[in-house]
């Protein structure tokens, strides 16, 4: 029998009202047999959705894991609808899945019918409850610089300012991220008013949504978190009744608060009647395309040509230079952008699984590599987490490995924890946790997954708090499952098996992360996973769990 057809969905659902939701994305996540997204954009269209829907909401950036959860499911056979916030296609779910299709290899031709439906993106329902602030030129910049280097940014606020664009602003500021906007009014105040509006949109068409009004030098006396938008004015945009208004320029051709205009409808598009556009025999453009006198009178003859003088700007002679060897050549210069794509490179390092001591060559290696603008730090797991900036990683990979260091990918991977031996002294089990480390460690997983590995019964290290412990005793290893290894009700994993031979120990830990991996949902710690299956690796659950009643403790408490 031929296996059903996959289907991939990327889905934006607006701005969370259902009544600005397409009549098509409504459709797209009823026809779907799986849901996958960010768990409070699950919340916002959980009034669509039926029992008999499976849902996987996950957290905050945890975007690459849902969009290869979705088409593992899509393989599978299932309908799948990842869904975002505003238009899955900008910033939003539609790139990242493209991205993971592209990686396995995916078509059109042969592959998973994919179909990325559009929503209301938040500059659009933004400017619905400003006023009409977008009717002109306009642009979206996130301040996040998560994926993007801050340079970069700044480059594009500025071009943008620069260029009088009515700008919208995504991602301005977070807990962490609190200097990126006082940046961005720096950049833009050297080209905008003061006195530009500005307006601060948080949660447009949801229940909790707020408006403030305000300006450019005023506007971070207000709040502003993830879920603001703030769109900027261009430097004709103007306040009218409590909303913002930017012209589209139709008082060049009209009198707006004339009952009958002096250009009839037909005369409104011709050459005389807009002296400050291009020419489409010269290629030229008046260079003064406000001048009042000229516009006048324009308005005042409009069945006469105007002659527009024009004064072309001087030129360095280093242009000229440029433009003589051009004509000799027969070549044009050119004024091409490439932005280098400059990733931010997360990794790992470590001076082994055992051996707990930095060199001083390694050190020295780390500041080099690090430099400027990279940051390390370093974390409870004997490791030192490296984000750096760059276009070559692989060199940063060599230089890092001439030094012996450890290295492992960072987010939802296995590391393996070992503790030191007693500083080497009890030697028996450190090649079976060298093995360990050499077959799994940096394995990606739905969730993080750590192995805790102590080397004597005495367990000082807290193997048994870790989501596998592994404890060496009396030549033999006791295995621990599914520890809670966080939170006011968190315990020791589950005490599954003593005695295991070392010949054994490796495989029985592959088996048991192998069924994780294939079967959890993303972001699913292991012992959540364990204790909705029940069973993991031949072994069958038992609650650890405190058996009083302990009050939750949300984050902040």
């Amino acid at each position: 029998m031929t296996q059903k057809k996959g289907k991939l969905l990327v889905v934006g659902f607006g701005p969370g009202d259902f009544k600005h939701i397409t009549a098509r994305a409504v459709e797209a996540l009823k026809e779907s047999d799986l849901i996958i997204g960010y768990k409070t954009y699950v919340d916002l269209i959980q009034n669509i959705l039926t029992p008999e829907q499976e849902v996987i909401g996950t957290g905050m950036t945890e975007e690459v894991a849902r969009a290869q959860e979705a088409y593992k499911k899509a393989l599978e056979g299932y309908t799948v609808a990842v869904i975002s916030s505003g238009d899955s296609g900008v910033y939003g779910m539609a790139g990242l899945v493209y991205e993971v299709l592209v990686e396995k290899g995916w078509t059109e031709a042969d592959g998973i019918e994919v179909e990325v439906v559009p929503g209301i993106s938040a500059i659009n329902s933004c400017a619905s409850l400003l006023g009409a602030p977008v009717m002109h030129d306009s642009c979206t910049i996130s301040l996040s610089d998560h994926l993007t280097p801050w340079n970069l940014i700044e480059k594009r606020i500025e071009a943008a300012a620069m260029a009088d664009f009515v700008i919208a602003l995504y991602n301005p500021k977070s807990g962490r991220r609190t200097r990126q906007i006082v940046e961005a009014q720096r950049i833009l105040l050297e080209y905008r008013s003061p006195d530009t509006p500005v307006g601060l949109v948080k949660s447009a068409y949801r229940d909790n949504q707020n408006i403030i009004m305000t300006n450019l030098a005023d506007m971070l006396n207000h709040d502003i978190g993830m879920l603001t938008t703030v769109v900027i004015g261009n430097s004709s945009s103007f306040y009218y009744d409590n909303k913002i208004i930017t012209p589209r320029g139709y008082q060049r051709k009209y009198t707006l608060g004339d009952e009958k205009q002096p250009l009839r409808p037909h005369q409104r598009l011709k050459k005389e009647a807009e002296p400050w556009a291009l020419d489409q025999e010269t290629g030229e453009a008046s260079l003064d395309y406000s001048n009042k006198d000229l516009m006048r009178e324009s308005e005042a003859a409009p069945h006469q040509s105007v002659k527009v003088e024009q004064q072309a700007p001087k030129k360095s002679a280093l242009e000229m230079a440029s433009a003589a060897l051009a004509m000799v050549s027969g070549t044009a210069p050119k004024k091409l952008v490439q932005q280098k794509m400059e990733s931010i490179f997360e990794l790992a390092v470590s001076p082994g699984v055992a051996n707990k001591f930095f060199t001083p060559q390694q050190m020295t290696m780390l500041a080099e590599v690090v430099g400027e603008k990279g940051t390390m730090e370093y974390t409870p797991d004997h490791q030192i987490v490296l984000k750096i900036p760059t276009t070559d990683p692989e060199a940063i990979t060599q230089k890092l490995a001439s030094v012996d260091f450890y290295l492992e990918p960072v987010g939802d991977v296995l590391r393996v924890k070992a503790c030191d031996f007693c500083y080497g002294e009890k030697t028996e089990s450190i090649p079976v946790a060298n093995e360990l480390y050499d077959k799994l460690a940096g394995l990606s997983l739905p969730k993080e997954l750590n192995i805790g590995f102590n080397g004597c019964g005495m367990a000082c290290y807290k193997a048994t708090f870790e989501d596998i412990g592994i404890v060496y005793r009396k030549g033999k290893f006791d295995l621990f499952i599914g520890a809670k290894p966080v939170g006011r009700t968190g315990h020791a994993g589950q005490p599954v098996l003593e005695g295991i031979p070392a010949d054994q120990i490796i495989g029985m830990v592959s088996q048991i992360v192998e069924e994780y991996k294939a079967n959890a949902h993303p972001n699913e710690r292991l012992f959540k996973y364990f204790r909705r299956v029940k069973e993991i690796g031949g072994f069958s659950f038992i609650d650890m769990m405190s058996k009083i009643k302990v009050e939750p403790a949300p984050c902040g408490d």
